[in-house]
């Protein structure tokens, strides 16, 4: 059966009527009794009796008619919430992004996307940088907000701006009354860090390496806001990305410019390679693709 044939045959049993039935589907005489008849064809046997005076349906076109209007509404209500997708007057899309940008930088865009599209549910995922990565791999999630892997073979990546790495010390150290510090400096302190197999942790080490000069991690942790607490609290000094320099001051510390060398890495949105976004997904990428975020991360 056809959507065609099946609302051809709704069209006859609603009217009894084959005329009245060409009027409402605009068709002529010759090809609705063509439609009806490939459909009775189709199912082995006649759907209505008729004569020059009568239409009627036989036992199994009564059947076939609670069955056909349950089909044309599904097909109806199917085709309208796949139009309303595609129009964006509904729909979901699910990102992860580490939670620095989750929590920083993602509200006020997605304050724009729903002004925007009120209509569009948005999940986040708000997961450190490696598991962000493993969502977009595994298709969990359209889109992802990460550090630019070091493999991206398979992974799309879009860069949105560079961040850099700003050094955090507590507020009455004397290292506060400085507006930069270099890293020789700064190492002279114990020094707080995330553990491994962390991104940022990584990253320090071979920025680090690559100058000749090893990490010295007094405290480590799972968690960058029990780095936080534990500069603030003058156990030691630590470095993160600018992106979570605003958090870093909420914990009580204090940031500083970091100089010599400038570790900096690019922070953007992951795709997976030949597959298409869904509308919203899209509408989604744009929308963090306009925003200025490096503006915005100078300003945290």
């Amino acid at each position: 059966m056809t959507v065609k044939q099946i609302r051809a045959f709704l069209a006859v049993a609603h009217s009894l009527s084959f005329a009245l039935a060409c009027e409402r589907l605009h068709l002529s005489q010759s090809a609705l009794s063509l439609t009806i008849k490939a459909l009775e064809e189709g199912l082995g046997g006649r759907l209505f009796t008729r004569n020059t005076r009568n239409v009627a349906l036989t036992p199994e076109g009564e059947a076939l008619l609670p069955l056909a209007r349950r089909l044309i509404a599904d097909w109806d209500n199917a085709e309208d919430e796949l139009r309303q997708r595609f129009t964006l007057q509904r729909g979901r899309v699910t990102v992860a992004a580490m939670p620095s940008f989750a929590g920083n930088l993602l509200p006020p865009i997605l304050k724009h996307f729903r002004a925007r599209y009120p209509q569009v549910n948005v999940t986040v995922n708000d997961v450190v940088n490696e598991q962000v990565l493993e969502m977009v791999r595994d298709r969990e999630v359209e889109l992802g907000v990460a550090f630019e892997p070091q493999d991206s073979s398979s992974l799309q990546f879009t860069p949105l701006y560079i961040d850099r790495f700003v050094a955090v010390v507590a507020k009455d150290s004397p290292l506060a009354q400085r507006s930069r510090i270099d890293w020789q400096t700064l190492l002279q302190e114990p020094f707080i860090t995330l553990q491994r197999p962390s991104t940022v942790r990584v990253m320090l080490e071979d920025h680090l390496r690559a100058r000749g000069v090893q990490l010295p991690v007094e405290f480590e942790s799972h968690q960058l806001a029990t780095v936080g607490r534990m500069v603030a609290s003058g156990l030691g000094v630590s470095a993160v990305p600018a992106l979570c320099a605003q958090h870093m001051r909420e914990l009580g510390g204090h940031c500083l410019t970091l100089d010599d060398p400038v570790v900096e890495r690019a922070i953007g949105v992951l795709t997976k390679p030949g597959d298409e976004l869904s509308t919203a997904a899209q509408a989604l990428f744009d929308i963090l693709r306009e925003e200025n975020l490096g503006q915005r991360v100078a300003m945290l």
